[in-house]
């Protein structure tokens, strides 16, 4: 494939996707996020990380002209605590889906491919961890060690991989039985060389729809964490917000403020990540949307005056029944 073939396959992706009003909401709200962490600093008002003074009027302080979103019980701006505490759940978020994700996805394309006892050892020990309730079995182990941050990023990466194995094995059965693959055995092709050339650029798409899907489960697991008071507590997020608030006495104080943001901010996130991968499925797998005899302009099967002509998707190769 030329440079010039795949800049127009990446601009073709663009337009399609850009078409996914699912796709492109999901975006939009994923990226506000980012850019949110990002520029935390400069957007806060205040450091929540700075000591401040306290007195009796500060704890719990409705919203005002000092405070847009009020203070904590520790006198701490919420807009301040909301902006930084998205840095450890997108963190979080991102790590532990890129290790589970590298995780299921070796996992899946080694038992898809080389099958036999390899395919079926790989895939009962996968069915074990898949009926071990991840979260019960995270609490364990982040209280059996210190509740860092990078320890929660690995705990769920190792935790959360299973879901990408079975879909990755699911696929990679699929393709090698295509007929590149078996050409390509035919002219000498090792193992490795399929693999990296026909098995992986297929698996690959739906790879990378799955893990911005893999990425909202790990911030809800981390802010599950959070919640349960089992976070690194050097570090602002969203569920300690909301340990906090809850233990704290906000309920009984009313002090909305304190609970609604970091709930809020939780379900931004995760939205715009189900929506975002949702969307990107759509456009890496359009056989989604497509049913084999559906006919129109991404049709495979086309209804003719001789018979029915039939494309081989990869090929684009055409017969006529």
């Amino acid at each position: 494939m030329t440079a010039s073939t795949e800049i127009t396959s990446i601009r073709g992706l663009s337009r399609t996707f850009s078409r996914s009003t699912m796709g492109m909401i999901g975006l939009i709200l994923l990226l506000a996020a980012i850019l949110m962490a990002v520029f935390a600093p400069q957007l806060a008002p205040y450091d929540p990380y700075a000591p401040v003074k306290v007195t009796i009027d500060d704890i719990y302080a409705p919203p005002s002209a000092q405070h847009l979103l009020g203070t904590d019980d520790a006198a701490k701006d919420v807009l301040s605590n909301f902006m930084y505490g998205s840095r450890v759940s997108l963190v979080v978020g991102f790590f532990a889906a890129f290790i589970a994700v590298a995780i299921g996805g070796t996992i899946g394309i080694v038992a898809g491919f080389w099958g036999g006892k390899m395919e079926t050892g790989l895939m009962r020990f996968t069915d074990i961890m898949l009926v071990i309730p991840d979260l019960p079995l995270a609490i364990v182990i982040v209280a059996m060690t210190k509740p860092s941050l990078w320890n929660i990023i690995f705990i769920i990466g190792i935790l959360g991989w299973t879901g990408t194995a079975r879909l990755v094995r699911s696929q990679t059965l699929t393709v090698k039985e295509r007929k590149f693959v078996t050409r390509a055995r035919a002219v000498g092709a090792g193992n490795s060389y399929i693999v990296r050339r026909h098995i992986l650029p297929l698996v690959l798409p739906l790879m990378v729809a799955n893990t911005v899907l893999v990425i909202s489960l790990a911030i809800l697991s981390e802010s599950t964490l959070a919640f349960l008071g089992l976070s690194d507590p050097t570090l602002v997020s969203w569920g300690q917000m909301l340990n906090y608030a809850f233990t704290r006495g906000a309920m009984s104080a009313g002090a909305w403020w304190a609970l609604v943001p970091p709930g809020l901010g939780i379900v931004w996130v995760v939205l715009g990540c189900t929506l975002l991968g949702r969307g990107l499925e759509e456009v890496l797998n359009p056989r989604l949307e497509t049913h084999h005899l559906a006919v129109g302009k991404r049709m495979i099967a086309r209804s003719g005056v001789r018979g029915t002509a039939v494309a081989d998707v990869e090929t684009e190769e055409w017969q006529v029944l």
